[in-house]
């Protein structure tokens, strides 16, 4: 029996480093991204002359592989598991699924600036008219219900933290936190970098922060537990694994899961504020305003009269249309992961507590996976495949107080809101 687990893992361990290194030089932000001249000519324009962004822009940004080769990878790497796990294994599901994935994603690169990158973007990440498992609550709805009242609060309870910290303080920081995080064995670390456009972006075993950004320190706050904890906690996780290493990587079907965890860290930590979840918030609302046919200077417009700053206005457009098509109807629908992935990670917490498996709940961070996998990897951990996360945020250490938090959650649902919001306005109304 013994000799029979050590075989099927290795053959795990195999094909887990075949695909981490098949997919490794697939980039998509690097493939997307824009030159900083198309921000310049947007802000020289005031923002009415339509940026020379289409298929031919991106043609001079190579992908750095041979989509071809990379197909037909891809498709031996498929034969390969189902000739060594058959057709019906468990974890060569996952993998298969992966496999899968990645030549969509590739597909979706070929077709940058065109209305095709939209349709495989929609396939891969969703769209804001996706429904969620009623099929009648969308998460534009979501977008919508939320969306008086953050920017009521974004008003009311206003960030007025100083965005006093330079970049080398706030990687200085960083690194301190990490270390007592992840302990000194770790190679988990914060740099200073000059190739992204965001104010920070994590990778592998790093959180890059753009030189020149400046941070308050509720931002160092978020970093620590967004990219940190979640994002290269997972990483790391994946890493970590004795044979299941394909969990150190993950294709765009992990990436709601991901967001979705980090936007729960936020919040469980108390650390989210409500302009942080403004921004998440609105560019669900305006990727559904670019699926209707919205172009870059619409979106730059809808942000403007939110009471966005000129760089916000810009760096929110452009993550909603890079790729895609920006005279409109054609837009990258990857940032609907946040709050998407915010509710489907909330309702298997919930229903695994529901039904009796807490234990279930660490199993968010054991690396990059979809939700759906957990029952799956939770088992095979059983089996001695699949090792349990190295690093879990102290809130899921012990799962006690967020399974007595999810216990009650259960409950609330069937209170009758309308009825307690009417009872309170003529409070509000009376006294306020």
């Amino acid at each position: 029996m013994t000799s029979r687990l050590d075989a099927y893992k290795q053959k795990i361990a195999v094909l887990s480093e075949q695909l981490v290194d098949i997919q490794r030089p697939i980039r998509i932000l690097d493939a997307i991204k824009w030159s900083p001249a198309i921000d310049q000519k947007l802000r020289k324009s005031g923002f009415r002359e339509m940026p020379a962004v289409d298929a031919n822009y991106y043609a001079s940004n190579p992908l750095g592989f041979d989509p071809d080769q990379k197909f037909q990878e891809f498709d031996e790497f498929t034969s390969l598991v189902k000739r060594e796990l058959g057709q019906h294994d468990d974890i060569g599901q996952i993998l298969l699924t992966s496999a899968r994935e990645y030549k969509a994603v590739i597909e979706m690169l070929l077709a940058r600036g065109t209305p095709e990158f939209w349709a495989k973007s929609r396939s891969l990440y969703g769209s804001p008219k996706d429904g969620f498992f009623d099929n009648t609550t969308t998460i534009r709805s979501l977008g919508e219900l939320i969306y008086p009242m953050l920017t009521a609060l974004d008003r009311q309870v206003p960030d007025t933290e100083p965005m006093d910290l330079d970049a080398h303080t706030v990687v200085d920081e960083l690194n301190g936190r990490f270390l007592d995080y992840f302990g000194p064995n770790a190679t988990v670390h914060a740099r200073i970098a000059d190739e992204i456009w965001a104010d920070a972006a994590a990778g592998g075993d790093t959180v890059k922060i753009r030189q020149g950004a400046r941070f308050s320190r509720r931002d160092v706050d978020i970093l620590e537990v967004h990219e940190g904890w979640v994002h290269l906690g997972t990483t790391q996780n994946g890493l970590q694994q004795s044979c299941a290493r394909w969990l150190s990587k993950g294709p765009p079907r992990c990436s709601a899961t991901q967001e979705g965890l980090a936007i729960i860290m936020e919040i469980f930590t108390f650390r989210s504020y409500a302009k942080r979840a403004r921004h998440i918030n609105d560019r669900i609302l305006a990727i559904d305003r670019a699926e209707d046919g919205a172009s870059i200077l619409d979106i730059i417009e809808f942000f403007r009269t939110e009471g966005y700053s000129e760089d916000d206005c810009l760096a929110n457009a452009k993550r909603v249309f890079r790729g895609g098509v920006v005279e409109g109807g054609a837009p990258f629908t990857k940032d609907i992961a946040y709050c998407k992935g915010y509710v489907e990670n909330y309702n298997f917490i919930r229903a695994a507590v529901r039904a009796g498996h807490p234990e279930l709940i660490p199993f968010l961070f054991t690396g990059k996976l979809h939700i759906d996998d957990i029952p799956v990897l939770y088992r095979k951990h059983k089996e001695g495949i699949v090792d349990a996360p190295r690093y879990l945020p102290p809130q899921f250490q012990d799962v006690s107080g967020v399974a007595v938090w999810m216990s009650f959650s259960n409950f609330l649902n069937r209170v009758n809101l309308p009825r307690i919001q009417e009872h309170y306005d003529r409070l509000f109304e009376t006294y306020l």
